[in-house]
């Protein structure tokens, strides 16, 4: 049996794996021990990669529709002839305002198929195009632009020496974090509890992160920029802000002030659901550590005011001092040190008027909630769209509304590991390699590294059947269409070039890294000192504490008028909240037997015993569970552990119409994007971010 270096493609860490390889056929994944910096940590969403691999429910062909609503199985010599020839044909007719694309989550883990992906749109003069940022993290590419002036610089917390890790939104024994490149994370927090720090969680149920319950701090759903703001309020008021810092480093300090003055303890506490001296001991806890970190995550990212939140939560890094300090939050610089440079933008400039009121791209996306709007229009509707690794149809809110405007398509091509949900409504469907198949750099954790490093991945097996890398499909269609293709270059093209000319400016090649030790090289790690020097790209160099187009756009007028609608609701009002499974992570490991197990398969909806016992529900009841946007039945649960007002529901439901995925459709479940809303108004304007979290309901038996 032989064995090769490879690493994870599923999340932020890049875990090192090691693939057994026996006749040709990848046959075992396993941790890699040896690995410089994982060192042997790999949790069970990487070594699923193995099941995900031989799926025999996999796209092995090319797949054209039939007008019947089957599918057969064609040559890449006819689908990239037969899609050239449409688009040319819808091209002509219509203009380049007729295409759309979605690109999905894996594509972040695609070193080279996301620039092969944006080659094509571009020289087909795509302008519509959406992504799965839209449903997890655009808030933070639109905090990040206003307080430090670039899209990509997101400080993350020094685990090694902080003594103080206040994390929130965030589940990491589950999720393994976000914006964050860390190996077993749950082992470095234990670390700062070992060591006598401290670690708090905010979030809305007692998660299994927590070894203690007094770690968690339960706030109400849709509430947390309140209790940032009241944090802030009182640190200021206690004279607990680091005046050098704010001397030497802040502008638009007082405007910061008078924003969160607005919301003291006092005033916060019953919105928020905790007493005005738990907040107030909280804020002074955080400012009077040594060294303090925060980060935050999905949780408040998908509420209505994730780009507020995500603001406020560097702020609190910031006044008091923490930011570039040593246990406080750092910028990891990786292998590209001009990367915030690249980021910077003036997001003033991205806003635009549209038929659904004034909004934006960021990172040049649109709003995912508005595809079907899109797609809908009297004027200029998409009328061809391209999906890239992602699964629209489910994943973003309006199923229904969105399955009746993917009908209306005259193109839709989907490039996939699977005929998935999307793709079963798609014309043609190109089966992709997955992460075993291809060459490969762990370039998403890049600035988000605590250990940085780089590993290049060669294919440990050829590719099953006729699944290809984006890089090919999409080459061969530029070549169709009479475009630049990096396989003008012939079939064996410099898929590097780009990469090694990043890694120049840390002395590297990609050849060099294939001849290390695993394939990868470690590189120094963050140091603080030099942030305000280097890392930040606002115009004075300066801190931006109260970012000007927050208040143009709206959303600080828009804090205040969410706080009177809260202070309004039923006191037995229930609020949606998202509940990450380790069984579930994007589409792809829906269809999973050994990943998803053969028992409880379907999403349950987690209430608290009180909030079930007052509605008449017991455990294993069925129940219909009601927004303005939909309804779903699912079975009931019960948490004790969540806040009151609170019910979690995991994603991951909704297969019913999926018949290429086998073992998903069996037991589909339900959707639970199918309560969420869509269209104008459900989304954050200055981000484009859905609103997917506290999110009204009613529950009552079935």
């Amino acid at each position: 049996m032989k064995e090769a270096s490879t690493y994870c493609r599923v999340c932020e860490p890049s875990c090192g794996l090691v693939a057994q390889i026996e006749e040709g056929e990848l046959v075992g994944l396993k941790p890699d021990k040896a690995h410089p910096v994982t060192q042997g940590f790999a949790c069970n969403k990487g070594l699923a990669g193995l099941e995900l691999h031989r799926d025999p429910d996999r796209c092995n062909d090319p797949e054209r529709r039939r007008a019947d609503g089957s599918f057969e199985r064609i040559s890449w010599d006819t689908a990239i002839s037969e899609i050239a020839e449409r688009i040319q044909e819808i091209d002509q007719r219509h203009g380049s305002g007729a295409f759309g694309s979605y690109i999905g989550n894996p594509i972040a883990f695609n070193a080279l198929g996301g620039p092969a992906t944006i080659s094509f749109l571009r020289q087909l003069g795509v302008q519509r195009n959406f992504s799965s940022g839209t449903q997890d993290c655009t808030n933070k590419f639109a905090g990040s632009e206003g307080v430090y002036g670039t899209s990509t610089c997101h400080p993350i917390p020094d685990f090694d020496h902080t003594d103080y890790l206040l994390i929130l939104g965030s589940n990491p024994q589950v999720s393994r974090m976000s914006f964050i490149s860390i190996a077993d994370p749950m082992r470095r927090i234990k670390d700062i509890q070992k060591r006598g720090g401290t670690v708090r969680y905010i979030n809305s149920r007692t998660i299994e992160s927590a070894s203690d319950s007094d770690e968690v701090i339960l706030v109400r759903p849709d509430t947390d920029v309140y209790l940032l703001a009241a944090l802030l309020c009182e640190i200021a008021d206690s004279g607990r802000m680091n005046q050098a810092v704010i001397r030497d480093h802040a502008t638009r300090i007082d405007e910061l002030l008078a924003f969160v003055r607005q919301y003291p303890a006092q005033r916060v506490a019953e919105i928020v659901g905790l007493p005005a001296e738990r907040i107030i001991a909280l804020a002074h806890e955080f400012a009077d550590a040594r060294s303090a970190s925060a980060t935050m995550s999905t949780g408040l990212n998908m509420g209505r005011q994730g780009t507020i939140a995500y603001w406020l939560t560097q702020m609190l890094v910031f006044v008091t001092g923490n930011l570039d300090h040593r246990g406080g939050n750092l910028y990891a610089t990786g292998f590209y040190p001009d990367a915030p440079r690249t980021g910077r933008r003036d997001a003033r400039r991205d806003f635009f008027e549209s038929p659904w009121g004034r909004i934006r791209t960021i990172r040049g996306s649109l709003p995912g909630n508005l595809i079907a709007d899109f797609i809908d229009a009297e004027e200029e509707p998409i009328r061809a769209l391209f999906v890239v690794s992602g699964n629209p149809l489910l994943t973003v809110g309006g199923e229904s509304r969105m399955r009746e405007a993917f009908e209306k398509l005259e193109l839709l091509v989907t490039v996939d590991l699977y005929r998935n949900a999307t793709g079963q409504l798609a014309d043609y469907v190109l089966p992709a390699t997955d992460g075993f198949e291809r060459h490969d750099l762990n370039l998403c954790g890049l600035g988000l590294q605590h250990r940085p490093f780089v590993q290049v991945a060669e294919p440990v097996v050829v590719p099953r059947g006729q699944r290809k890398p984006e890089w090919w499909i999409f080459g061969k269609l530029e070549q169709a269409l009479g475009y630049r293709s990096i396989l003008d270059h012939g079939e064996t093209p410099p898929l590097f070039s780009r990469l090694d000319h990043m890694l120049s400016r840390v002395g590297l090649t990609t050849d060099e890294i294939k001849q290390a030790d695993r394939q990868t090289v470690a590189l120094d790690m963050p140091e603080p000192g030099d942030f305000y020097e280097r890392v930040i790209q606002t115009e004075d160099g300066r801190v931006d504490c109260c970012p000007p187009y927050f208040r143009e756009e709206g959303a600080m007028d828009r804090v205040e008028t969410i706080f009177e609608e809260l202070a309004s609701e039923p006191a037995d009002q229930l609020k949606l909240i998202s509940k990450r499974e380790p069984s579930m992570h994007n589409s792809w490991f829906q269809n999973l037997p050994k990943v998803r197990g053969r028992h409880h398969r379907e999403p349950r909806l987690w209430m608290h015993p009180e909030d079930a016992s007052c509605r008449g529900l017991k455990e294993g009841d069925r129940v219909r569970v009601r927004s303005e946007s939909g309804e779903i039945e699912v079975a009931v649960a019960l948490d004790k552990g969540l806040v009151r007002g609170a019910a979690a529901l995991p994603h991951g439901g909704g297969n019913g119409k999926t018949p290429a995925l086998r073992f998903a459709s069996e037991k589909p479940g339900a959707n639970a994007n199918a309560l969420l809303p869509s269209g104008p108004g459900s989304f954050e304007p200055i981000s484009c971010q859905a609103f997917m979290t506290g999110i009204p309901i009613e529950v009552s038996p079935a």
